[in-house]
């Protein structure tokens, strides 16, 4: 199942166009379900806007830990039921892919005491919808002369089957008042028909992905 990050389209500081591409691809090679059925797209943010991550390749320490305004990433449920769950990380030292319960323990630590300020939300799009709805014009690139702040991909920005051409700003959004309460059936609903899924805490992360079929 391993497959080299450079097989993958990666701009550094735009991770959500990244992921997106990279679920268009392992759908069209046969790596995932070629509707995409089988993959969840994961924002990782929190209402500062300050999220730590272990094991990240633009880290200069050598635990690789960042401070991240917001990462993202694709998770991978197999229907098989047998199969661990994959992370698809392009920005991730670890081992590409990596299996969920691993990649939890070194990238999102969650036995490590954080402040409240650093409390990572993860945000879970059912692949499908997000590669229909999502879209960017890379505004939030800019700074406020409108120059960029990092080079921009060099194909064209992705827009919306519903003509959007920015709406990245709402799958950051997380706040501690939109955390489920629990993993549920209507949970595990949200995901897979609202636009812009559902948001859990670092706590729910691996039950939900046990949960879902």
């Amino acid at each position: 199942m391993a497959m080299e990050v450079s097989e993958f389209l990666h701009t550094p500081f735009y991770c959500e166009e990244n992921v997106y591409l990279l679920c268009k691809k392992l759908c069209a090679n046969g790596t995932a379900d070629a509707d995409g059925s089988d993959l969840f797209v994961v924002f990782i943010s929190n209402e500062k806007k300050q999220i730590p991550l272990w094991h990240q390749k633009a880290s200069k320490r050598a635990d690789g830990i960042t401070l991240w305004d917001y990462h993202v990433v694709c998770i991978q449920r197999k229907k098989d039921g047998d199969s661990p769950c994959l992370v698809w990380d392009l920005d991730s030292s670890l081992p590409f892919p990596s299996p969920l319960t691993p990649y939890v323990s070194e990238t999102i630590r969650p036995s490590f005491q954080l402040f409240s300020e650093f409390q990572r939300y993860f945000r879970i799009v059912h692949a499908p919808i997000f590669i229909r709805y999502f879209a960017s014009d890379r505004r939030h690139m800019k700074d406020s002369a409108g120059n960029w702040v990092a080079e921009p991909p060099t194909y064209e920005p992705i827009v919306a089957e519903d003509n959007n051409v920015h709406n990245l700003n709402e799958y950051i959004e997380m706040r501690a008042a939109d955390v489920a309460t629990n993993v549920g059936a209507d949970l595990i609903n949200a995901v897979s028909t609202e636009k812009l899924g559902a948001v859990i805490d670092e706590n729910q992360l691996e039950e939900f992905f046990s949960q879902i079929s």
